[in-house]
């Protein structure tokens, strides 16, 4: 998240329903997360990765829920969002379209950044993508 003061802030969340729980929860908990960042700080913007495989017909179904509920989201509240296909995130950190995850996680060390995992990593150059195209430098 790229504050108004230019600080970047990341993490990661994991939605994901407990044992006991309906699949329907990690829906109601991203939008809650997504309300309660709002209410925080304001979102000015959405950019999300724009994933055109998947693993399984599970992470597609998954995938698609999860933009569901962004859009939504996004459209209720009034934010702009937009979609980033993978390979040019990959392409603006790495050089290179097909990075591997090590490559990504690699690149964002060097911008100075200290990502927990390639989730992480993923999203920082997703930020840098979008920072990129606002000062006119994609």
């Amino acid at each position: 998240m790229l504050q108004p003061d230019g600080t970047i802030t990341s993490g990661t969340v994991s939605f994901k329903p407990g044992r006991f729980e309906g699949g329907g929860m990690q829906w109601l908990r991203f939008k809650a997360w997504l309300d309660e960042i709002h209410g925080a700080v304001g979102v000015g913007r959405v950019a999300f990765e724009e994933v055109r495989r998947h693993i399984g017909t599970t992470a597609g179904h998954v995938y698609g829920g999860f933009l569901a509920h962004l859009t939504a989201w996004s459209e209720a509240n009034g934010v702009p969002y937009q979609g980033v296909p993978v390979g040019t995130i990959k392409k603006h950190a790495t050089g290179k379209g097909n990075a591997s995850k090590a490559q990504v996680i690699h690149a964002m060390k060097r911008l100075g950044h200290t990502p927990a995992d390639d989730n992480e990593a993923d999203a920082l150059a997703l930020l840098h993508w979008v920072i990129a195209q606002e000062v006119g430098h994609g």
